[in-house]
């Protein structure tokens, strides 16, 4: 009778590549940013990517940077991670300790939402704002509150 098979990818790697095709729906320009929120039990809680909200015509407003704030996408978007949180029907207590995958490290504003849901672990794919103010504080509140983050490394092929 022949073994199960050996070569099966790692649950990081799974619901990495969840949270990539999450942000594949993203049409923001230049950064597309997906999350896959994964409980305990290595079962999909929700997933986000960046985009504006479900009432704004993202074919009406803009998806550059403005010095004005009617015209600069930060101001209309909303990021993976809190649209994860968002579109999760259940109950918050299911995040109680769970695994929020990103492709971007989470930005303060989102860290603080991922705290306040009960996130236990941030698995990221890209840092590409480490050292910055922004990323000093995100750090500082998940260090604060007890919740882990590290970097998964992911092969695509």
């Amino acid at each position: 009778m022949p073994g199960k098979r050996a070569n099966v990818i790692s649950w990081d790697e799974f619901f990495m590549r969840v949270a990539i095709a999450a942000s594949m729906r993203s049409k923001d320009p230049n950064t597309q940013v997906g999350a896959c929120i994964a409980d305990t039990n290595h079962r999909i809680l929700s997933v986000g990517y960046n985009g504006t909200p479900s009432g704004i015509d993202d074919d009406e407003f803009p998806w550059g940077t403005n010095d004005n704030p009617l015209f600069d996408k930060h101001n209309y978007v909303m990021h993976a991670e809190a649209n994860a949180i968002l579109n999760y029907r259940g109950s918050l207590k299911d995040m109680t300790r769970a695994t929020v995958y990103v492709t971007l490290f989470p930005c303060h504003e989102c860290a603080k939402m991922l705290v306040q849901a009960g996130i236990g672990e941030v698995v990221y794919l890209d840092d590409k704002y480490d050292g910055t103010e922004d990323n000093i504080v995100s750090k500082r509140i998940l260090d604060t509150c007890g919740v882990g983050y590290r970097a998964v490394g992911l092969t695509l092929g």
